[in-house]
């Protein structure tokens, strides 16, 4: 079948593009090529779009989004992105989180242009959970409401990366919008994995790491950790047998005094390596990340999108368009009406 073209904004690293695609292996176990193709990427970070171009071979141009020609994008089916999310996330303290009044959180803008000109046939755009609740549970509603006014059917739900297979509790706001009623009436998100097919920590550790010293943490650190453990409840090492705790864009920095996961070796705390934290976040070892500083690799892999949950979205956004004879006649005013964002499922007409 004719592949359906993709344009990507905020790609970063290619988490989400590499779901997208497919044609990839995790784990031993082998994700399928999706019939998408990606005609045009875009990031404004020059060290996460060089991983990118080394790892796929469709090229990302380097551009602020906001610089872009609308009318020169070429013709595409589906625009997927997961628009900055730093100014939505509960643990943004530093600066206070702003939501959408600060100008990372606008950007979201840019996707409601381009679907009010380009009218693609679908929409995916990921966020952090700390959206439902951002600016006192006003930012969310609005955004929905911009896709909607853009002529989108949307349906949204909190999905967790470790019940898709990703070795990492990992809750992110899915969104998925439907220019064509048939269309929605034709999807469901994917379900979650059976706890036999679910991965944990103990699956992706590298134990020739356990060597490196560079990863350690020094005496002086974990002396630190345990004056004030009692008091702070950190050094959150994580266990073989149980999902990772969600890795961060911060992980060349991982503190012990923080919520930060990190592993045990005996008595010894060290980070995780840029491969490790990768296969966290289930990016397959065939994945090249040394084109750039390790410190550049932490913050790309803390970024990404976790390209097997991602896989599972288009892989059922796929069916939308290969089983046509699901299709219902129900028309858009039956939609409910209501925005409840705790629901599992929500759709906004």
């Amino acid at each position: 079948m004719e592949k359906l073209k993709v344009v990507s904004l905020f790609c970063g690293c290619g988490g989400m593009d590499l779901g997208v695609l497919g044609g990839f292996t995790f784990l031993g176990e082998k994700y399928s090529s999706n019939p998408f193709e990606i005609v045009y990427s875009i990031d404004n970070d020059s060290y996460c779009t060089e991983i990118y171009n080394n790892n796929f071979e469709h090229k990302c141009v380097v551009k602020d989004v906001r610089e872009m020609n609308i009318k020169e994008l070429p013709e595409f089916d589906m625009l997927i992105g997961g628009f900055p999310c730093q100014s939505f996330s509960i643990s943004a303290q530093n600066p206070p989180r702003l939501g959408f009044k600060d100008d990372r959180g606008m950007l979201f803008f840019e996707m409601v242009k381009i679907l009010k000109e380009r009218k693609p046939r679908f929409l995916i755009a990921e966020n952090v959970k700390g959206i439902l609740s951002a600016n006192d549970g006003k930012a969310f509603p609005m955004i929905i409401k911009e896709f909607r006014d853009a002529g989108y059917i949307t349906i949204y739900k909190l999905l967790n990366a470790w019940e898709f297979g990703v070795p990492q509790k990992r809750e992110r706001v899915i969104i998925i919008g439907f220019r064509d009623v048939e269309d929605f009436h034709n999807f469901s998100f994917p379900q979650a994995l059976s706890s036999k097919k679910r991965k944990v920590l103990g699956d992706v550790i590298m134990e020739e790491e356990n060597s490196n010293e560079r990863l350690f943490f020094s005496e002086k650190a974990v002396a630190g950790m345990k004056a004030v453990k009692e008091k702070m409840n950190k050094g959150r090492a994580m266990r073989l047998d149980v999902p990772c705790n969600t890795i961060s864009a911060h992980l060349a920095k991982v503190s012990l005094n923080s919520t930060d996961p990190v592993y045990m070796v005996g008595e010894r705390y060290r980070r995780f390596s840029p491969r490790e934290a990768a296969r966290i976040q289930s990016f397959p070892d065939s994945f090249q990340l040394d084109c750039v500083s390790q410190i550049r690799q932490y913050k790309a892999i803390g970024n990404a999108v976790p390209p097997v949950m991602m896989w599972y979205i288009a892989n059922s956004l796929k069916t939308t368009f290969e089983h046509k004879e699901r299709t219902t006649e129900k028309k858009i005013n039956t939609l409910p009406k209501q925005l409840d964002i705790w629901e599992e499922d929500n759709v906004i007409s």
